[in-house]
């Protein structure tokens, strides 16, 4: 019986140290996979948070078991094609504060139908392409950036999961329409349809360009008709004003001898 409390025991401490040891290789390893000038931790998922790290660009070594990702308040100026696309757990990422100006079309590739929250806000971006944030499922924030309000931007809010949540935080610092900027996007979307406008000003331009030649024609025309009246009239004046025939003596002497 003390043989077998005594196997019982260092079998027992044998499972702790190696559960230990096992623990120990995890965080290690976690660690060491850690992008240089972050933090990660493990709470509910592993967290990476870079944020004041004076980053210049989204750090490509990043864990891909990453589930939390804070990007925050660095100088990133663009997210590139595919940089999240081995991120599969991926759930919340904020990328607000920086000095973003250029998102690539396919920037959120391989997360955009995990992601839950993307930070956007407090940026330099004006525009997106219009297939940035397709699939999106995530709530954003693209507040406190400088759009520039068009058919694209329309097109873009019109394609993510929460677009009216979203543009009603968007103000157009420009747009198509002078009378938009300043204001909310959602109103100015609700004035007029952006996409529309392209069509209707080829119209108007089509409109006035037909008008043009055809006042031109009229003119031409009008001007011909005139032109041919003066001439005429100047031809007229000029027989007019030729001498009468003048009889020859010879015809003048046969007319008096008949008689």
């Amino acid at each position: 019986m003390h043989l077998v409390d005594l196997w019982l025991t260092r079998s027992l401490s044998m499972c702790l140290l190696l559960q230990s040891f096992v623990l120990m290789i995890l965080c290690f390893h976690s660690a060491s996979m850690c992008p240089k000038g972050c933090l990660c931790s493990h709470s509910g998922g592993l967290n990476v948070s870079c944020s004041n790290a004076n980053l210049k660009e989204i750090p490509r070594d990043l864990p891909p078991e990453t589930v939390l990702l804070y990007l925050d308040s660095n100088q990133i100026t663009s997210i590139p094609n595919e940089i999240f696309k081995d991120l599969h757990q991926l759930r919340v990422l904020n990328l607000s504060k920086n000095g973003i100006e250029f998102i690539d079309e396919h920037a959120f590739k391989g997360v955009a139908e995990t992601l839950q929250t993307l930070d956007l806000s407090d940026n330099r971006i004006q525009s997106v392409h219009k297939n940035a944030f397709n699939n999106l499922k995530a709530r954003a924030r693209i507040a406190n950036n400088p759009w520039h309000c068009d058919c694209t931007l329309q097109q873009v809010l019109r394609s993510m999961a929460s677009n009216h949540e979203t543009a009603n935080n968007v103000i157009c610092k420009t747009s198509v329409l002078d009378e938009h900027a300043g204001r909310p996007f959602l109103n100015a979307a609700n004035d007029a349809d952006l996409c529309n406008l392209p069509k209707k000003t080829t119209d108007y331009a089509m409109l006035v360009t037909m008008f043009g030649w055809f006042t031109m024609v009229i003119s031409y025309v009008v001007y011909y008709v005139r032109q041919n009246q003066e001439d005429a009239r100047r031809h007229l004046e000029y027989l007019k004003s030729l001498p009468s025939r003048q009889k020859k003596p010879e015809e003048a002497d046969d007319i008096s001898t008949v008689v």
